[in-house]
């Protein structure tokens, strides 16, 4: 005698599980030959996921976004935007629940130049989040407008 099954289906991964297997996949991919890259080829003017650095400072400063700097330790050993939520690259996939996805709650992700938080942030929009941009020009420009950075908690000053 044969039953009639419905058809197996694979068990669907919860949707924050997928969404961090996504921004994971997304991250590898997008960084893969990126990490300390530098590029003079700037963004499209219209690109709704990108902040000017002053916007993006001013915008930190009067604590009406989170910022998130994904450099690595060794970069934040250069010095960080006083306030800045240090969340490096390597542990994005690890600590992915940090970041807000309240879409109330604008946040900024900011690497060293603009390369990295722009596709973090292309991939973390893929994986649901809405309220993320990124800063163009990031910390090197930052550094170089001689505007205030201090050394991350822990490390000693120089």
């Amino acid at each position: 005698m044969t039953r009639n099954r419905p058809p197996q289906h694979p068990a669907r991964p919860a949707p924050r599980r997928q969404a961090l297997r996504g921004l994971a996949a997304l991250t590898l991919a997008a960084t893969a030959g990126l990490l300390g890259a530098c590029s003079d080829k700037a963004p499209a003017a219209g690109d709704p996921l990108r902040v000017s650095l002053e916007e993006g400072r001013q915008l930190f400063e009067s604590r009406q976004a989170l910022l998130f700097d994904i450099r690595e330790a060794d970069e934040h050993a250069t010095g960080v935007a006083n306030g800045a939520r240090l969340l490096p690259m390597s542990q994005l996939q690890q600590r992915a629940g940090e970041i807000p996805k309240d879409p109330a709650q604008p946040v900024l992700i900011i690497c060293n130049t603009q390369n990295r938080s722009s596709k973090v942030v292309q991939a973390m929009q893929e994986a649901g989040w809405t309220n993320v941009r990124y800063v163009h020009g990031g910390m090197s420009t930052w550094a170089k407008n001689g505007w205030p950075m201090v050394k991350p908690f822990g490390l000693p000053a120089s």
